[in-house]
């Protein structure tokens, strides 16, 4: 029997008052036991019981969450509470205020149109928007997580144009933007949304239509705003490329049509403009339509915190407006927990006053939004906790090389016993609820409540499998329940063991869908003994007699390798899925994996894993740090790497052979440290941290000795970087101005009296290579220093551009470039040739971070920046016009090149330093998607076209360490196909621009075009060359050209086939090139004989005769043709009588639409690639029964082109992810290769923990 409670005086005070009334409540609910009301409100009985002891105050969150239990009135318990508080607090009680009456601050949620009279601060920017949407029908509005970007667009631009009688529309895009699209123009078009889904779906242009239609009625200037916010959503949350795609096709054509009524604009995380980047489209709209949001200014945020409460009749203590200015001034994504801490001290205020005593107890801008979440989580009991850790891991999206997002769910996704969470968490306002959906308040949450972090950080793998179950459950409800979309294999291992370990995560759908998977492979498991049952049955009833004895002995054996063989697939298939999550962060130990299973068990699944492990760079990890890392560095011979840490350790590797490198020595110190220097001659090394920075003689790299010390005088020295020859180092000193010293006696370094001044409290340094200049990062700027006299610096220019502090700089060998990095997510490249007028050069965008590390190969090619887990390389062929060549994974603080520019050295955020050998990588970049690739006839050369307008040319006479030759830029559009011709002098490539270009590439290494055609009817989509090199084909939007390019430089055209008028997307020469295939709407119009090119006659072309047919290639003999099928299936059609096509068999295997096919040098192989992101490769020996050999995963989107090399050992494939990759498709050859790159070894401990109970072997000699 519950104990009775000690009683109370209502007279005793306030807070007794307050427990009475508490109490009183419960009684009028009907008494029920705390125990009761702690399962409605999710809070232990005993935090319940002590809400109403009338001992202390409880928290509001707690009091409400009581107050629902009790069925009260939340509002009216509010007030009382804030009374209450401020009575206790020793202040006057807040004025008398009705009860609907708003807080003048919005907290962590963003404001709102109808939120105008409270935005404050932003004036200034609100109308440079407005005249921005004036003069721009398309505009992007990009900021950081938290600069306040909704607030502006709600509450600013919105409420503008609607006070103006204007019409606005503001939706977010969630899983499926077209489906949001249609359910907020439904109210405004007066149509159905269904009908309207259908009507988008079917036609991109049809959202210019519904919006026309839908002003009809209006005069003819009236336009309406469609802002989309959280634009992000359609990278993070909507995981169907197509339907991003076609959304975003419509906004760009609703905005652009001739007669468009509509103005969009987008709401951008920043980090995610390298992601609208991949849509050219995209990229072309917003070239002069963007718009940054920046931090507020001082006085700015002074209007934000003021003006709110002035209108709410309050005053705010000009002690806390000077602590939050000076809390929150020039600090991006800070507005959020400025707002949130503002609405705490709010309900903490004194009278009408809010004071910075209320500040202080809320834990301010920094602490702010975790102590209110910590105190709402600590306040929930244990089964509450449970839902709420699973609420939020639901609600944050994680980041793929960006930050983690929030994510909105539909509320019928969840169990109703999480509603009772659901609302306290609301009331606390850490979450927004509306009918349908329900999301995390602001990502602010996520970045600054330090236990969701390390929720995250915690399950990240498990979250991700979690996600996937989630989107392959809706998918089979989708389709119906249908069994072919329940998991199987690989993937419903990982979703067995994440129930097995967070079975309470898991919806009430998401059980039932695991569920119905695990039951289907029961049922077959079970079909499958049953079969072998009963053969076991018939094989015992006819040697019974005989063997009896052997069938007892023979079926012990078998039961024992079954057991095996099941055991050895379930390790295999969790390990593969291992091998694939560690792929990017320790490539060593992943390939080993893949490795190990295949020789496990050697089947389908683990080959294809196999020969996929090597489709990333997998460089050389150098760890031993229990600390982040800092900085890295090559001697100036390239024979020893350095890396220091703030684990308080330099360390020293002999990296000769990258694939073996060797720790030579460990330097232990008392400070932490943050950076590493070696002087030109590689005698002396500089190691940075705390108030000093310490010299240590290299000469023997396996023995340092300390040498010399650079005094900071008790202040932080941060950075030193060497002159030339090193005889003067510079040294920042943080809030201090740099100081020089002189190291001719390096024993004995002499503080020199001048010194730089800066006002930015530290920054990096650099010397050119005359000695004679150094660039100085201060703030937002790099300054020029003229050390010609080391005794009287001469300030010279200034690098002004970047947004924001600049995180990096580095000199161009020549030094007459600088390239900076920023915390404005760009990277940017300076002429310094005139120190004292330098001008910016180009702008480098496309990493999701701060650029941490940027830096110069040796030979002055390539410019490298890193510090969202990627190193992008940049051509520097033309500095003006830097070209994206190819990106490394890895990297975060620092980057360095070899002294042969062939290694790439870089810090991670996994306590390792990669060491990288550029010309092993599995792949090269472009700039946009990868239309085609070919191989010249004798395998040298590669060349590859891509949608950045540029044909790229690559030496692969070893695959396996390829060299970039010139890039052709000539074409304006888009280039979308190239061939060789079968003697490999001439390159042809056709374009967008609306020609196909003649290139003599003899000598790849200096390429010249000698001629060009130009079929004057639209884009080049397609082209062949005839096997002698004679006839040219084309197709364009309009029909087939032929051309007689016997004298490339004097092309002519041939013909035009008759009566074709229809776009020719694919056009191909049999091998004796006597027949054209064309692919195009009129399927009687694929097959031409073009025995005389000047007149070519239509082939019968029996097959498909009511479709478009795809055709890709010809067999090597000229038998077989390939063609394809938006469905997946490859089809292989019989051409031995060309006037009687017909189809020999199908393939089946890819889940989405085939893009290309390509029949091997022998004819016995095909390779097709598929917008399911796979490259097949196919036996097609018997074209009447092709099989399926092996399947190389690695891309990360569609793969649009693939071939075979003409020794058939490798297969190139191009992709829409901007990257074309080589693959090995000889089994020994990879295991040779994973042999000879993956260091350290596999150890026994490792074994263990990922192949358990297998036994340890050596798969590589030591």
């Amino acid at each position: 029997m519950p104990r009775r409670e000690s009683p109370l005086d209502a007279g005793d005070g306030a807070l007794s008052r307050f427990a009475v009334e508490l109490r009183k409540l419960r009684e009028q609910a009907g008494s029920p036991t705390y125990r009761e009301l702690s399962r409605a409100a999710h809070y232990s009985a005993t935090v319940l019981s002590e809400a109403a002891g009338g001992r202390k105050l409880p928290t509001l969150a707690v009091t409400l969450a009581y107050v629902r239990a009790c069925e009260g009135d939340p509002d009216q318990w509010q007030d009382r509470w804030q009374q209450v508080a401020a009575e206790l607090s020793g202040a006057a009680p807040p004025l008398p205020r009705a009860p609907e009456q708003p807080a003048p601050y919005v907290g962590l949620g963003a404001f709102q149109s109808t939120d105008a009279d409270r935005f404050f601060g932003r004036e200034r920017l609100v109308g440079e928007l407005l005249a921005r949407v004036r003069d721009r029908r398309l505009l992007g509005v990009f900021g950081a997580s938290g600069s306040g970007k909704s607030s502006l667009l709600r509450a600013g631009l919105v409420a503008e144009v609607a006070a103006g009688g204007g019409r606005t529309l503001v939706i977010t895009p969630g899983p499926h933007p077209l489906e949001e699209c249609a359910l907020h123009l439904a109210p405004l078009t007066g149509e159905p949304a269904p009908g309207l889904h259908a009507e988008l779906a079917e036609d991109p242009a049809n959202l210019h239509l519904v919006v026309r239609q839908a002003l009809l009625g209006e005069s003819e200037d009236a336009e309406l705003l469609l802002v989309v916010d959280q634009f992000e959503e359609v990278f993070t949350v909507c995981t169907d490329p197509a339907e991003r795609t076609w959304f975003i096709a419509a906004l760009v054509h609703a905005a652009q049509a001739a007669t468009s009524r509509t103005r969009v604009v987008l709401g951008v995380r920043a980090d995610f403009y390298g992601h609208c980047g991949q849509h050219p489209d995209l990229v072309e709209a917003l070239r002069d339509g963007q718009l940054l949001v920046g931090p507020m200014t001082a006085e700015e945020l002074r209007q934000a915190v003021t003006a709110p409460a002035v209108r709410a009749g309050c005053t705010v203590e000009t002690a806390l407006v000077s602590r939050l200015i000076a809390d929150a001034t020039g600090q991006a994504g800070v507005l959020p927990l400025v707002s949130h801490a503002l609405l705490e001290t709010w309900h903490r205020r004194r009278g009408t006053r809010l004071t910075l005593e209320g500040y202080q107890e809320t834990g301010g801008i920094q602490h702010a939004v975790s102590r209110t979440a910590d105190q709402v989580f600590s306040g929930l009991d244990p089964a509450g906790q449970r839902v709420a850790r699973q609420l939020f891991l639901r609600l944050t999206a994680l980041g793929e090389g960006t930050e983690d997002t929030k994510r909105r769910i539909r509320r019928e996704e969840l169990d109703p016993e999480s509603e009772p969470v659901l609302r306290t968490l609301a009331d606390a306002r850490l979450l927004t609820l509306d009918r349908d959906s329900v999301e995390i308040a602001h990502e602010a949450l996520i970045r600054s409540w330090p236990r969701l972090r390390g929720w995250l950080t915690e399950d990240r793998d498990a979250l991700r499998v979690h996600r996937q179950l989630g989107e392959a459950t809706d998918s089979w409800r989708a389709l119906d329940r249908d069994p072919g979309a329940l998991y199987r294999g690989t993937r419903l291992a990982l979703a067995r063991d994440f129930a097995a370990a967070n079975g309470s995560a898991l919806t009430v759908r998401e059980r039932e869908f695991l569920e119905a998977s695990l039951a289907a492979e029961a049922a077959e498991q079970a079909t499958a003994r049953r079969r072998a049952k009963r053969l076991r049955q018939l094989v015992a009833l006819l040697t019974v007699l005989l063997l009896m004895a052997v069938t007892a002995v023979v079926y012990a054996m078998n039961t024992q390798r079954t057991a095996t063989e099941q055991r050895n697939i379930a390790v295999s298939r969790k390990a593969i899925g291992d091998a694939a999550a560690m792929r990017a962060g320790n490539p060593a130990l992943s390939l080993q994996l893949s490795l190990a299973v295949y020789e496990l068990v050697p089947n389908q699944e683990s080959r294809d894993n196999l020969l996929s492990s090597l489709s990333t760079d997998f460089g050389t990890r150098l760890t031993g740090f229990s600390g982040d890392l800092s900085y890295s560095a090559f001697s100036p011979n390239g024979k020893v790497a350095a890396a220091v840490s703030l684990d308080r350790t330099a360390r020293l590797w002999d990296v000769t052979d990258i694939h073996r490198p060797r720790e030579l020595a460990t330097i232990r110190q008392a400070d932490p440290l943050v950076q590493l220097a070696f002087t030109a001659d590689g005698r002396t090394m500089v190691t940075v941290g705390g108030g000093s920075a310490r010299l240590w003689d290299v000469t023997d790299p396996a023995s340092p000795r300390e040498s010399g010390l650079l005094d900071g005088h008790g202040k932080n020295l941060t950075w030193v970087a060497f002159r030339p020859d090193g005889r003067l180092a510079v040294a920042s000193v943080q809030d201090g101005p740099d100081r020089l010293f002189d190291l001719s006696d390096p024993a004995h370094p002499v503080q020199l009296p001048a010194e730089l001044g800066r006002s930015a409290p530290f920054g990096q340094t650099a010397f050119g290579a005359d000695g004679h200049l150094l660039a100085a990062v201060d703030g937002s700027v790099v300054r020029l220093w003229d050390l010609s006299d080391p005794a009287a610096p001469v300030r010279r220019g200034v690098l002004a551009g970047h947004v924001g502090t600049v995180a990096s700089l580095a000199f161009s060998p020549d030094g007459h470039t600088v390239g900076t990095g920023g915390w404005d997510h760009q990277s940017r490249l300076w002429d310094v040739s005139d120190p004292a007028a330098p001008r910016g050069l180009a702008t480098l965008t496309g990493q999701n971070s701060i650029v941490w590390g940027v830096g110069f190969s040796p030979d002055g090619h390539t410019f490298a920046t890193t510090g969202d887990l990627t190193v992008r390389l940049w051509d520097l062929a033309d500095r003006a016009h830097p070209r994206l060549s190819n990106v490394v994974s890895g990297g975060v603080y620092s980057v360095a090149f070899s002294p042969d520019s062939n290694r790439l050295l870089v810090t991670d955020d996994e306590r390792a330093v990669r060491l990288t050998n550029l010309r092993e990588l599995p792949m090269i970049g472009h700039e946009n998607f990868v239309s085609s690739v070919q191989f010249s006839p004798n395998g040298h050369l590669l060349a590859s076209g891509s949608w950045d307008g540029t044909v790229r040319l690559t030496e692969v006479t070893d695959p396996r360490s390829w060299h970039a030759l010139p890039t052709l830029t000539d074409h304006t559009g888009y280039v979308r196909a190239v061939e060789f011709s079968r003697d490999g002098t001439l390159l042809a490539t056709g374009s967008d621009d609306g020609t196909a270009a003649l290139w003599n590439v003899r000598d790849p290494e200096h390429p010249v075009k000698v001629g060009s055609v130009q079929p004057k009817s639209g884009e080049v989509d397609s082209l062949s060359l005839r096997a002698d090199g004679r006839v040219l084909a084309t197709g364009t939007e309009h029909g087939v050209v032929l051309w007689d390019i016997s004298d490339p430089k004097n092309p002519r055209e041939l013909s035009r086939p008759p009566g074709y008028t229809v776009n020719s997307w694919a056009v191909v020469f049999s091998p004796d090139g006597k027949t054209l295939a064309t692919e195009n709407g009129d399927p009687k119009s694929l097959l031409w004989d073009v025995t005389d090119p000047s007149n070519p006659r239509r082939l019968p072309f029996p097959l498909g005769s009511t479709e478009s047919i795809p055709v890709r290639g010809f067999s090597p003999n000229g038998n077989v043709l390939a063609t394809v099928r938006d469905d997946g299936l490859v089809r292989l059609v019989d051409m031995t009588d060309r006037h009687n096509p017909r189809e020999l068999s199908q393939l089946t295997g890819h889940t989405r639409g085939v893009y290309d096919a390509s029949f091997s040098t022998d004819g016995n192989r095909l390779v097709t690639s598929s917008a399911d992101k796979t490259v097949r490769v196919w036996d097609v020996s018997d074209p009447r029964a092709p099989r399926l050999l092996e399947t190389l995963s690695g891309h990360t989107l569609a793969v649009a082109t693939s071939m075979f090399s003409p020794d058939g050992h490798t297969v190139v494939s191009g992709s829409n992810d901007g990257t074309v990759r080589l693959w090995d498709t000889d089994v020994n050859e990879v295991e040779a290769r994973i042999c000879a790159v993956a260091y350290p070894r596999i150890t026994p401990e490792e074994w263990a923990r990922y192949l358990p109970d297998i036994d340890y072997r050596q798969l590589c000699p030591l």
